[in-house]
């Protein structure tokens, strides 16, 4: 079993020397033995338990509390993990959700890019378009598709008038939190067809099924990837959000249909 000076856990944590000798004096944190040399050494176990002070810390339990629960003797350290995963994760969820937020309000308040050109916001491209823009789009995707998208088109239209600002508020809410979250992946430069990106990718099919009030099926899914890359809307906002992202988002899009069987 390795042994570890007091100087190489605090360098591996990033906790200071000191804060590692008043964890030993409290009784928090002691060393598995003091050498002859009179230097404290650690091993795994202890690292364990530090990492379990550091989690408990960050979730702002004070040190009296976080012993108590370390000492106790029904304290089971891969259980209390799995606590801490999904409390983080739920906490990482909701700070997604205010940077989207944030986002959104920063483009609204600058309104303008640095060409004099407006910028488009999430209401302005999904469900927020003047009348007349509404109208050019709506031509524009029936001389594209044929007489048959007008049926789509009016369809949609019915399901979002049906509903309440909340309702709408929270569809734009959901689309930015999935955008958010694709925009990374690009920035990451994570491949198109990577697994880990199933999940947010079947959560934008979804979403477009619910905004189509139909299914989505995968053919569908490629052909609305294959929309968004000629009008030049979509491909304006989406570059907002991170360079090179239509050409990325459309190619997830198309893999995952791909995957899906289209």
């Amino acid at each position: 079993m390795r042994h570890y000076t007091v100087k190489q856990v605090a360098a591996l944590s990033g906790v200071s020397i000191r804060t590692l000798h008043y964890y030993d004096e409290i009784g928090l944190l002691r060393p598995a033995y003091v050498g002859e040399n009179g230097y404290r050494y650690y091993t795994e176990d202890e690292l364990l338990r530090l990492q379990q002070i550091l989690l408990h810390r960050e979730l702002g339990f004070a040190l009296k509390e976080i012993a108590a629960l370390l000492d106790a003797r029904d304290f089971d350290r891969l259980s209390a993990l799995k606590a801490q995963r999904s409390r983080l994760e739920a906490e990482a969820k909701r700070y997604r959700r205010l940077v989207a937020t944030i986002d959104r309000t920063i483009t609204r308040l600058e309104g303008w890019n640095g060409e004099g050109e407006r910028i488009m916001t999430h209401a302005e491209l999904y469900e927020g378009f003047s009348a007349e823009k509404q109208e050019e789009y709506e031509r524009w995707l029936i001389e594209r598709y044929g007489e048959n998208m007008r049926e789509h088109i009016d369809r949609s239209r019915r399901k979002l008038g049906a509903l309440t600002d909340s309702e709408k508020a929270r569809i734009e809410e959901e689309l930015a939190e999935i955008e958010t979250d694709l925009a990374e992946a690009c920035r990451r430069k994570i491949p198109v067809d990577s697994p880990a990106l199933a999940p947010v990718l079947e959560r934008h099919r979804e979403w477009v099924a619910a905004m189509w009030d139909r299914p989505c099926p995968p053919s569908a899914y490629a052909g609305l990837a294959d929309l968004y890359r000629s009008h030049p809307d979509f491909e304006a906002r989406y570059e907002q959000l991170a360079t090179g992202f239509c050409d990325y988002l459309t190619r997830a899009m198309k893999a995952h249909a791909e995957r899906l069987g289209a």
